[in-house]
């Protein structure tokens, strides 16, 4: 399985760089340092489309030995999945560059971070693939100019999202109250093997309506998607207003709703 990590890479200065390493590879006692207060994307989702790149913000704390000099290594979190976390982890995923820290004490450096994400194939040579959209753990690594590695897991989690598309068609316009409304639309997702959007097949979708006036969405029903991600159902006309598709999202997909489209009803 491909493992990327954030490795030492420059000698005689400390480095940090996205490089694929094996999996069997060893580190030497890395600097004695302890993390706390991860958070990745402010504790939201990461949700990347299908091809352009995403990237996110990290913040975190860094304890150390107030004999150590905060110079003489770097840091950076990591999204990683199975039991452990090290250069042996089933996956791991990381930023381009290492964090930068400012120390609030001889103790406690205060740090920040970016994490890029690249869907496989887009113009940033990314190699992130559909199958690694779900769970991840949160950790975090510091490495220092001996080659030496910590590693620190069990920091958290987030979820990594593929990001959905939903449209809505509802006709016809105008309509005779009390007559048949027929509401289509498609629920797709991103494809970061192919960089593009593909149908999202029997998921639950909820067919919404907001009054003309109001600023709230009622559910009417909730039907499936089809084997190729489209949706269609009916409903009676009772006044104007708009019709919308909403979907909650699953662990590996966004959630999003489709802009409403106005019916005048007559």
């Amino acid at each position: 399985m491909r493992i990327r990590a954030l490795v030492l890479v420059a000698s005689g200065a400390v480095a940090l760089s996205t490089l694929a390493v094996p999996a069997a590879q060893a580190a030497t006692a890395g600097p004695a340092v302890t993390f706390s207060s991860l958070k990745v994307n402010s504790g939201k989702n990461i949700v990347v489309g299908s091809s352009a790149m995403v990237t996110v913000s990290a913040t975190y704390t860094v304890t150390k030995p107030a004999s150590l000099n905060a110079s003489s290594f770097q840091t950076g979190p990591v999204l990683y999945r199975g039991t452990t976390l090290g250069l042996n982890s089933d996956d791991l995923l990381g930023g381009d560059n290492p964090g930068t820290c400012t120390a609030s004490s001889s103790t406690v450096l205060k740090c920040t971070a970016k994490i890029q994400f690249r869907p496989q194939g887009s113009d940033e040579d990314g190699d992130l693939i559909s199958t690694e959209a779900g769970t991840w753990k949160l950790g975090a690594l510091a490495v220092n100019s001996d080659d030496g590695m910590t590693w620190q897991g069990n920091l958290g989690t987030t979820h990594l999202q593929r990001k959905a598309t939903l449209t809505v068609n509802a006709s016809p316009e105008p309509v005779k109250k009390g007559k048949t409304v027929t509401v289509t639309g498609k629920l797709s997702r991103a494809n970061w093997d192919t960089n593009k959007y593909a149908g999202y097949s029997t998921q639950p979708v909820k067919l919404q309506f907001r009054k003309k006036g109001s600023s709230t969405y009622t559910t009417l029903k909730t039907i499936k998607t089809t084997s190729t991600g489209t949706l269609k159902t009916t409903t009676t006309a009772t006044a104007d207003g708009y019709y919308r598709y909403s979907f909650a999202g699953t662990t590996t997909t966004s959630s999003v709703s489709a802009a409403g489209d106005y019916v005048d009803v007559q």
